[in-house]
């Protein structure tokens, strides 16, 4: 069987839930606030700072105190590892469709 580095296996679990995608779907138009990130879920800081808190332990997000508020952005190069996973997935879906109906 195949082992995919943990920062992977860490990146898909993070991309399970969908508040945490939307607030990278955010994080790409540019930096924002905890607090910035929690309003359009009508959500508390701290169940925004959870979030958070998981995207950085994967490796997609990383965080910056500035003054009193904590400033969120994407990591460079974050979803190289899932980029590179997923074009296995292309590469065998493509074996997948070229062995169809074969005997």
């Amino acid at each position: 069987m195949v082992q995919y580095q943990a920062t992977v296996d860490h990146a898909f679990a993070a991309l399970a839930d969908p508040t945490r995608r939307a607030v990278l779907e955010r994080l790409g138009a540019g930096s924002a606030t905890i607090s910035e990130l929690a309003e359009p879920f009508a959500m508390s800081l701290t169940g925004m700072r959870k979030h958070i808190r998981l995207l950085e332990e994967a490796e997609l997000v990383t965080t910056e105190k500035v003054g009193r508020v904590r400033r969120c952005m994407l990591v460079p190069y974050a979803f190289e590892g899932i980029s590179t996973w997923l074009q296995r997935l292309d590469r065998f879906a493509q074996v997948v469709e070229r062995t169809k109906g074969a005997p």
